[in-house]
């Protein structure tokens, strides 16, 4: 009989007893013999000490024999957490036991510069399975899913992890103050089997009362208590709580947030309370990348996290780009402000406004234009959502010596899938976007309306341990409809080329080009990016890739001349993401474009 809650207790010896006072510290080898069980040798070795001490800490004879009783000890618990539970271990020094009286004087006499040898070897018996499955105490009604069960093998890990399983369904289930007392097991080895057995206490069922907040210093608890999906009166569920918690650090505002459930019932109710610590209210950012092609772009931002009480941000950037690049022909800038206001209307759907200023001087155009726009945003499903909304552009586009003014009315409709588990170091999962964007010319140069359409996909496959290795693949594929290749602003049209689409060609050289060489861009445009993602270091890294892609002047993709680029990458990891240095060349390069493409940025290329 056995208790698995039982502690292990770790001996500290020191040196004592006349017969080793004064004695010369031991050295020793360690040799384990195999037991059948790769899993069990490797965890006796990890968790030995008279492996992880031995070089660190040479022990005096006393300490030594002390070492050996408490690993000898020791190696029976992990014997019975992996379902050895007849199992025994057995430590020997010089081919002496443990508990022989002559083994202190032997170890005392050695002679100066010897070793001694220690022997370790388990007989580990049969694996024990799970017998009885017992759980007391339930509430009527309630259905247990401890998520163990009778004859899978009887290793530690999940018996020991159904008491925090049974009290999270519980409380889930309106049971807030359930207890689960630690397993108790009895091994029964003539059957080879371990019956285990759970005592609950489950306590009265309540519901959720009232809903508090402390610590707001500028936000709205009335803005607080609508945003979380947490109503007084509601069955009691630590999931829906944690939710809750969730939901309001999402804002953006606070820097922590944590739910203190009551620690007992008011009238069937438990009242909730969480404490907040609210962000500092403005920030200020500085941001720079650098690619060959665009050349250097820098900027700064200033942001105010909480405008109005409600978690409103108002977010003003400005930034200088196209600072000594291959692909500008003089630098440009960008101006922007942006407003956003999180539940407009609806709990979750957001609303954006946003004021732009830029110009743009790059080898197929120079692009001077204001953009103004509105957008709602709001998810469908945990994974994803739609963003919709009208912009209004009023720009100036020179392309061969031919200035055009434009104003463009636009609705662009997005939809996003998105299960990646990481913005910038993306490992697993995959993203998805979906964009149209209908859009009429209402003064200026006259031209037919159009309809943009652009799918980019994202899929990241872990191939190593801990994700240490990734295969990341990248698409994109694009088309124009309604307009003929001209007949579309210069600067909507589709270009290849660069960080965006196939890296070592400079921006915009694939694809069409005027007669001197100029690109005239596309209505067509499809790409695709292959990288593999190998950690060298925990912060080091190097990413192998290949990206090909072409534009084409007519609407439809893969009609283009198809261009090919290959590279290598570093990557440095921090806390907030991988600094990303890219270096391609092109395997053939085209009219306009530079000999390689180095690009360094924050984040992953996608």
């Amino acid at each position: 009989m056995r208790r698995w809650t039982r502690p292990l207790l770790c001996l500290c010896l020191v040196l004592g007893g006349n017969a080793a006072e004064g004695a010369d510290p031991v050295n020793y080898n360690v040799s384990f013999a195999p037991s059948g069980d790769g899993g069990l040798d490797g965890l006796m070795k990890q968790t030995s000490s008279l492996v992880s001490l031995q070089k660190k800490l040479p022990p005096a004879p006393f300490a030594l024999i002390g070492r050996a009783r408490t690993d000898e000890t020791h190696f029976i618990t992990v014997l019975h957490a992996l379902g050895y539970d007849a199992g025994t271990a057995k430590i020997t020094i010089d081919g002496m036991s443990l508990n022989d009286p002559a083994l202190l004087d032997h170890l005392t006499r050695l002679p100066q510069g010897s070793q001694a040898k220690v022997a370790i070897s388990t007989q580990k018996g049969a694996l024990f399975s799970l017998g009885q499955v017992n759980i007391t105490g339930l509430p009527a009604g309630f259905k247990p899913h401890p998520g163990i069960r009778t004859g899978q093998p009887a290793t530690a890990a999940p018996i020991l992890a159904v008491p925090a399983k049974l009290t999270t369904d519980l409380q889930n289930a309106g049971y807030a103050f359930a207890i689960v007392a630690p397993p108790y097991a009895v091994a029964n080895e003539a059957t080879h089997t371990l019956n285990v057995s759970y005592s609950v206490t489950p306590g009265p069922r309540v519901d959720i009362g009232a809903v508090s907040f402390s610590g707001l210093t500028r936000t709205d608890p009335a803005f607080l208590a609508r945003h979380i999906r947490l109503r007084q009166g509601q069955p009691y569920s630590d999931k829906a709580v944690q939710q809750a918690r969730d939901s309001l650090l999402g804002l953006g505002v606070f820097s922590s947030v944590t739910a203190v459930p009551a620690t007992q019932a008011v009238s069937g109710q438990v009242p909730i309370s969480f404490h907040v610590t609210e962000q500092k209210l403005h920030a200020v950012t500085l941001s720079g990348a650098y690619a060959t092609d665009l050349g250097v772009s820098i900027g700064t931002s200033w942001e105010n996290r909480n405008l109005f009480g409600h978690a409103e941000t108002l977010t003003l950037s400005v930034a200088a780009n196209g600072l000594g690049g291959t692909g500008t022909t003089a630098p440009g800038y960008d101006i922007k402000g942006v407003f956003t206001k999180p539940d407009y209307y609806v709990r979750g759907q957001t609303l954006t406004l946003s004021a732009e200023g830029l110009q743009q001087s790059l080898t197929a155009y120079r692009r001077t234009g204001i953009i103004i726009g509105g957008s709602l945003s709001r998810p469908i499903t945990a994974h994803t959502a739609i963003t919709y909304g009208p912009s209004f552009t009023t720009e100036r586009v020179d392309q061969e010596g031919v200035a055009r003014s434009y104003v463009l009315a636009q609705f662009p409709i997005n939809f996003t899938w998105d299960t990646s588990n990481s913005l910038l170091e993306p490992t697993r999962g995959h993203k998805l976007s979906l964009t149209i964007t209908p859009t009429m010319p209402v003064v200026g140069t006259p031209h037919d309306p159009f309809v943009i359409l652009q799918g980019t996909g994202s899929v990241y496959f872990p191939v190593e341990r801990k994700a240490w290795g990734v295969v990341a693949l990248h698409g994109v594929l694009g088309s124009i409809q309604g307009a003929s290749q001209f007949g579309v602003p210069a600067d909507q049209r589709f270009y290849a080329g660069g960080s965006g689409t196939v890296r070592g060609y400079t921006y915009q050289t694939i694809g069409p080009l005027f007669a001197d060489d100029t690109p005239q861009g596309g209505l067509a445009l499809d790409a695709i990016n292959l990288e593999f993602r190998q950690h060298i270091t925990k912060s080091i890294g190097i990413v192998p890739f290949i990206d090909a892609g072409q534009v084409s002047a007519g609407s439809a993709p893969f009609k283009g001349t198809l261009r090919v680029g290959a590279g290598l990458g570093a990557r440095y990891y921090t806390s907030i993401g991988p600094i990303r240095v890219d270096f391609a060349l092109p395997l053939k390069r085209t009219p306009g474009s530079s000999a390689f493409g180095l690009y360094i940025g924050l984040g992953e290329a996608f």
